[in-house]
């Protein structure tokens, strides 16, 4: 008998992946959906572990990324945030809608994801994933093939696609039942289960809240709050200090032609961008950020170029580092 079409919600993790390789050898013909936003961290650096899988098991793999839609529910999520920033519903709900228009357009009858009962506790309790599925217009068509003999049938199972004996019953939040399915498979190329969100970061979710509050919520801000030091000043304006090669180069690509930029001249040195409306005494601090972060930090005042738009015309600015205390006060995060 031939199997059904369906589509697979494959996020590269070590529970997907093994979704991804049940449903594949039951024979179903499987087109994986990959969603990436700007809080994603779940794969490697050099490692696409999405990319990996759909190689791997010869399917065909479906990319959509989570932009300005996908912020509007960050800052305004209808069932609230998790721990974090988090908005765990809200962003499930998203991604099956995504994966509902998938369905309809490539012919599928169904959806199937990698959620295991009770190992997440916002997004994978029993009420959650029916709340999820009911707002997703995905009522009866979502199987999660690792806890399906724990969960109610669902429409493919009753009708007979699906064969019930064939699927599992793992729960909880140890992961020991999915590492020795993985060794059973001989999947080797998962990432660590620690998570791979931004928005669950304890470190990363107060700066996120804090922009949002000062109106820097765009799709530039919520990158520019992955790279560097930040710091608040009084009047309300934002400065962020590289931490190495990498990110100077990140926050001067980034970086508007009006904003003031800074280096300290002649020494090794951060460099330093002021957001916002920001005075004399926003750019004197800075200045100042830049000099405590240059080589020369500790040899009293330090020399610091000021620019905007071409960094051939700037402004030659004579400050003392900033003192620690005075750092820590206007440190965000």
């Amino acid at each position: 008998m031939k199997r059904p079409k369906t589509i697979a919600l494959l996020s590269g993790g070590l529970d997907s992946i093994l979704a991804v390789k049940m449903m594949v050898d039951l024979g179903f013909e499987v087109i994986a959906l990959n969603m990436k936003t700007p809080f994603c961290t779940c794969d490697g650096k050099d490692v696409c572990y999405s990319q990996v899988t759909a190689e791997r098991l010869k399917i065909p793999l479906r990319r959509i990324y989570g932009g300005e839609e996908y912020l509007e529910i960050v800052k305004n999520p209808k069932h609230g945030y998790g721990k974090n920033m988090n908005p765990c519903l809200d962003c499930r709900v998203f991604l099956f809608k995504k994966a509902k228009e998938l369905m309809e357009q490539e012919g599928a009858e169904f959806v199937f994801t990698g959620e295991v009962l009770g190992e997440r506790p916002m997004s994978q309790r029993r009420d959650a994933m029916n709340l999820i599925e009911r707002e997703s217009g995905l009522k009866g068509r979502v199987l999660r093939p690792l806890s399906a003999k724990l969960l109610e049938p669902t429409l493919m199972e009753t009708e007979g696609a699906v064969d019930r004996s064939r699927l599992l019953e793992i729960q909880g939040r140890s992961r020991k039942p999915q590492l020795a399915l993985a060794e059973r498979y001989q999947i080797d190329y998962f990432p660590c289960p620690a998570g791979g969100c931004l928005l669950t970061d304890p470190a990363f979710a107060p700066k996120l809240k804090e922009s949002i509050q000062h109106g820097e919520d765009s799709m530039r801000h919520m990158t520019l709050l992955k790279v560097g030091r930040h710091f608040r000043t009084p009047s309300g304006a934002k400065i962020i200090a590289g931490r190495d090669k990498g990110e100077n180069e990140v926050l001067m690509g980034l970086a508007g032609d009006a904003e003031p930029k800074f280096t300290a001249d002649e020494h090794k040195s951060t460099y330093v961008l002021l957001l916002g409306e920001p005075g004399a005494e926003d750019r004197i601090l800075a200045a100042r950020v830049c000099a405590r972060y240059c080589d020369e930090k500790d040899s009293g005042s330090v020399p610091v170029r000021m620019w905007l738009d071409s960094s051939s015309e700037f402004q030659l600015l004579r400050v003392d580092p900033m003192e620690e205390s005075l750092l820590s006060a206007l440190r965000v995060g």
